[in-house]
């Protein structure tokens, strides 16, 4: 299926410096969001205790709140809807009484009076394991992105490897510009979202920058920027589709996956619409920046062409017993 023709070559390269703008805004924003506002660890990552409670009517915050607050047990106590006004989360970092095991059925008892509900969820993590869930974590995605820029070198070029790992690193800070703005608990799903991000993002990358290795060898043009243009103009249909389909699915799973995956949903959705834009108006305008040489590149592959005639011609002879 093709949306746009190959024929017809869009001009990108001359909107790279709009594109170069609107990402320093949005890495400005995620910047403030890091300094005004931080990432909201979830349970996963900060420890504590979360209880999920639903209501079969509207949840009688305030007083739940307060029935909890006056107890003095809990610190750092936190209560908010999840999804719904019948649903809640109660959240705090631990309890002075030792309730590791029956913690569930200690909030039953405290919130009998406030209606009828059930307990959806008890979730305890100490804070030991979860340092070490974030350490991990963390370390998930450097190993992910120094796992990128050896492949991407082997395979390519190793402008294009720094090309892909500056836009790496751009879409995963902007995503989490997203996850902060939003309000999104990170925990080992928000995670799992990021890591899909990086993949998915790199792929579209490897696919524009394969054609554009492709022009390189191929197109009649000596102008990178031109050679980028025809290159990007003619993958944009498979583009199109892949981040359409991609994004439609992630659309309906936020829709309709509840309020459970809306975070992972969310943060998805915004990775594949900067991921697609990044591959298009910022990897392949850094090549330009860092004075990538058309004509030196086919020179090296004449001449590694070369070597491998000389080679084979070598070893024919060898064969032959001419040598």
């Amino acid at each position: 299926m093709q949306f746009f023709s190959e024929k017809k070559v869009y001009d990108f390269m001359k909107m790279r410096y709009s594109a170069l703008a609107l990402c320093a805004i949005l890495l400005l924003g995620t910047i403030y969001l890091f300094v005004s506002k931080g990432l909201q660890y979830g349970i996963d990552f900060s420890g504590g205790t979360l209880v999920q409670v639903q209501y079969k009517e509207k949840a009688p915050i305030a007083q739940i709140r307060e029935l909890l607050s006056i107890t003095g047990e809990f610190q750092n106590l936190s209560v908010t809807e999840f999804g719904s006004d019948s649903e809640i989360t109660i959240r705090f970092l631990e309890s002075q009484a030792n309730l590791s095991n029956d913690i569930g059925a200690y909030i039953s008892k405290l919130l009998k009076d406030t209606g009828e509900f059930e307990l959806r969820r008890v979730d305890v993590v100490g804070p030991k394991v979860g340092d070490e869930l974030r350490e991990k974590g963390l370390m998930a995605i450097v190993v992910s992105l120094i796992a990128i820029l050896i492949y991407i070198a082997v395979r390519f070029e190793w402008r294009f490897a720094l090309a892909a790992i500056i836009t790496e690193i751009h879409d995963v800070f902007i995503t989490l510009g997203a996850i902060m703005l939003f309000g999104i608990d990170v925990n080992l799903e928000i995670l799992a979202a990021v890591l899909t991000v990086l993949g998915y993002s790199l792929n579209d990358k490897i696919i524009i920058f394969d054609r554009i290795r492709d022009g390189i060898k191929t197109s009649k043009q000596t102008n990178l920027a031109l050679i980028i243009n025809e290159s990007v103009s003619a993958t944009l249909s498979r583009t199109i589709i892949t981040s359409g389909t991609s994004g439609a699915t992630v659309i309906i799973l936020y829709l309709f996956g509840g309020s459970m995956i809306e975070g992972f949903s969310l943060t998805l959705l915004v990775g594949i619409i900067i991921g697609t834009l990044s591959s298009i108006f910022v990897a392949s305008p850094i090549l330009l920046w860092f004075k990538f040489s058309v004509l030196d590149y086919r020179k090296k592959e004449l001449d590694k062409i070369k070597k491998q005639q000389e080679k084979a011609k070598l070893r024919s002879l060898y064969e032959k017993g001419s040598i």
